[in-house]
């Protein structure tokens, strides 16, 4: 309602009763006063969300300030006060521990002893990689004692089929040397855990980046089948590739082509010696908050929006971030500073809307993604409302970038329910986003399996990941607030808003895709 000054009100009120307004307009010494301005309302739902909050907020979370948001580190926990104090903020009930918004799980640090710890070759092609300095551990345990095995070469390209038996790998040295990209695909049809140990190149599914050899995070409640992987080692493919070829592999051996072949390196056993000790027990967090329905019996259903606080921290704290001259800082804007973003934009248009949704909302940011989806997995093992009862999760994890797909995005999961069509059909009915949802551009990157939403996934709720994509400045330095397209990425979240809406009020329940509901939960892939 627009502004009506004084005198309006006055001759509007005499008109309505029958009177006579003045014939002469009042003198300017006799004219009332003019009242107080009356402020505009604050814009309120999608219209809350606007680039210069995106902006504002990408350059707080990706400030230096935060470190880089390591789990564990100081940032981290500065980056979940953060989040904790905007829930409260937009009024959402707290779903953390103890009445709080913050749920804390456990962690242990490790440091392993360089001096006492490598890998070394007997026989052909004799080698010694030194922890720390040559080589460098990624996932899985490490071996309680000495393990010595012989040498099995995985090469091929998963992509272009092949498979082998657990016969392949059984107490050997595994060296993977597969297609660009393809590390995701080959897991799902090699059978690793029998072997002695995994080497392979730095851009191996386990981890995104090799972490420094001596320092080891464990989450002591991750899944059984996680910990009880062999010792993942990363290895220059410089120094991988010489030592191979000393030790007699063959040219077409060494060829990432073809289809998946297992080789064996007669004449040669790899050696595997660590020694760690622990250096303390400590703590992780995760942030959650609630914004209750407004229908009495869907109320006690949930749409969870989810994204990752978390990213690799500094050049010094061991998860793999590289100083380029002076900046020692990865400031993780996109990764995944811009799907933070996306959870507290989402939180405060929903809250302040004039009309709450029939499902209740959760609005959660995880920590340990980058570690091994730590966070997510500790939620999902420990929900603090019934993850039964919750119908979805829209998940965003690199959504601030518009290197390739400046009015698009990428949603994964979308042929296995069908939040698939409903995300295409409420793009279509908000034309003004100018936002095409698209299917996956990197099939071979296994994008499905390397975010949040996968732990939920496996609990049984459907899922919609979205991301703009991989860039040049993916666990970089470079990967700063002044390259986030704040116009796009408030456009997307509008697209997510207008969805959770849709999801949160439509009486039926998203539905899985049978055959996917198969694979993906009773199957455990």
């Amino acid at each position: 309602m627009r502004n009506i000054s004084p005198l309006m009100g006055t001759m509007g009120l005499l008109l309505a009763c029958g009177g006579t307004a003045p014939q002469q307009a009042p003198t300017p010494e006799s004219r009332p006063a003019p009242g107080p301005a009356v402020a505009p309302a604050p814009p309120s739902g999608a219209s809350a969300i606007t680039a210069e909050e995106v902006k504002r907020r990408i350059f707080l979370i990706a400030d230096d300030s935060m470190g880089g948001r390591g789990t564990p580190s100081p940032g981290l926990d500065k980056m979940a006060a953060y989040v904790a104090a905007e829930f409260g903020r937009a009024g959402l009930v707290p779903a953390g521990d103890a009445g709080g918004y913050i749920q804390r799980y456990p962690i242990d640090v490790y440091r392993l002893l360089p001096e006492s710890s490598a890998v070394w070759a007997s026989g052909r092609g004799s080698v010694r990689w030194e922890m720390g300095k040559d080589i460098s551990l990624g996932e899985g345990q490490p071996p309680a004692g000495l393990v010595s095995g012989g040498v099995t070469l995985i090469g091929g390209n998963p992509l272009q089929g092949g498979s082998l038996d657990s016969a392949a790998v059984t107490g050997k040295f595994v060296v993977l040397v597969l297609g660009p990209n393809t590390n995701a695909v080959a897991v799902q049809v090699i059978p690793l855990r029998p072997a002695a140990a995994i080497l392979a190149l730095p851009d191996s599914l386990w981890s995104k980046a090799p972490g420094l050899a001596t320092i080891r995070v464990v989450n002591p409640e991750e899944q059984p089948s996680a910990l009880s992987l062999p010792p993942v080692l990363y290895v220059s493919e410089r120094s991988l590739a010489l030592w191979l070829t000393q030790a007699g592999a063959s040219r077409a051996a060494l060829q990432p082509l073809g289809r998946l072949s297992a080789t064996t390196i007669p004449g040669t056993t790899l050696h595997l010696q660590m020694t760690q000790h622990l250096v303390e027990h400590g703590s992780a967090p995760n942030v959650v908050g609630i914004l209750p329905g407004s229908d009495s019996t869907l109320r006690g259903e949930y749409v969870l929006f989810t994204g990752h606080m978390d990213h690799i921290g500094t050049a010094s704290s061991g998860q793999g971030c590289t100083a380029k001259g002076a900046d020692t800082i990865c400031n993780g804007a996109d990764d995944d500073g811009s799907g933070s973003v996306a959870v507290l934009e989402l939180a405060h248009a929903f809250a302040s809307a004039p009309a709450r949704p029939r499902r209740s909302l959760v609005f959660m940011t995880v920590s340990g993604e980058e570690r091994g989806l730590w966070g997510s997995a500790y939620w999902a093992a420990h929900p603090t409302v019934p993850i039964d009862r919750v119908v979805a999760d829209l998940n965003s994890d690199m959504v601030g970038r518009s290197d390739t797909l400046k009015d698009s995005v990428v949603v994964i999961g979308r042929e296995h329910s069908d939040l698939g069509t409903t995300v295409d059909r409420v793009a279509a009915a908000h034309p003004e986003l100018r936002m095409t949802p698209v299917g996956d551009r990197w099939p071979q990157e296994g994008l499905y399996f390397r975010s949040d939403h996968y732990n939920f996934a496996r609990k049984g709720v459907p899922i919609l990941f979205f991301t703009s994509g991989l860039h040049p400045d993916y666990h970089e330095v470079s990967d700063s607030p002044d390259r986030i397209d704040a116009e796009k990425e408030a456009r997307f979240v509008r697209l997510v808003y207008y969805l959770g809406l849709e999801v949160a009020n439509t009486v039926q329940r998203p539905r899985w895709n049978p055959d996917s509901y198969r694979k993906i939960v009773q199957g455990g892939n």
